[in-house]
C-alpha cells in the first residue's frame, strides 16, 4: 500500500543541513524548478526529507507564496514514492531544496509534470548510489 502523505518526519527543517545544501549540494534546473539535493545523513528514518521555497523577490504577495508551495506539495507528495523506491534498502538518503523560478503563477498540472521530470533524473542518475 502506498502512503500518499506528507508528514513532519519528510520535512527538511535542520537549517544546518539547508545551508550545507546551497553550500556543497548538487543542483539542475527542470523549469519551473530548480532542485538542489546533497546525501546526508538524516535523524528520521525517511529515504529523503525535502523543504520547498518560492521567493519573495518573484512573488510580493504571501497568498500567492503559499499557493505555489501548496500545489509543490502536492506534486511531491503524490510522486514521492517512485523517489522511495530509488533509496529503499539502501541505507542512503537524500536532502532536497525545490525552488520556484518561473516568474508567473502556473498551474498545478504544469508543476506536477516538472515534478515527475525531477523524480525521472534522478532514476536515471547514476550519482545516486544503488542497493546491493
Amino acid at each position: 500500500m502506498i502512503a500518499y502523505t506528507f508528514r513532519k518526519e519528510e520535512k527538511l527543517c535542520s537549517q544546518k543541513i539547508i545551508g550545507e545544501l546551497f553550500l556543497t549540494g548538487s543542483s539542475f534546473l527542470c523549469y519551473p524548478l530548480k532542485v538542489v539535493w546533497k546525501h546526508e545523513v538524516l535523524i528520521v528514518s525517511n529515504p529523503a526529507q525535502v523543504v520547498f521555497s518560492v521567493p519573495k523577490r518573484l512573488f510580493k504577495r504571501a497568498h500567492d507564496r503559499n499557493l505555489l508551495k501548496r500545489r509543490l506539495r502536492e506534486g511531491y507528495r503524490i510522486h514521492k514514492h517512485h523517489l522511495y523506491d530509488l533509496f529503499e534498502g539502501s541505507g542512503h538518503q537524500l536532502a532536497l531544496m525545490i525552488v520556484y523560478i518561473a516568474k508567473e503563477e502556473l498551474d498545478f498540472a504544469q508543476i506536477e509534470k516538472a515534478m515527475v521530470k525531477i523524480i525521472a533524473r534522478f532514476k536515471s542518475n547514476q550519482e545516486i548510489p544503488k542497493p546491493i
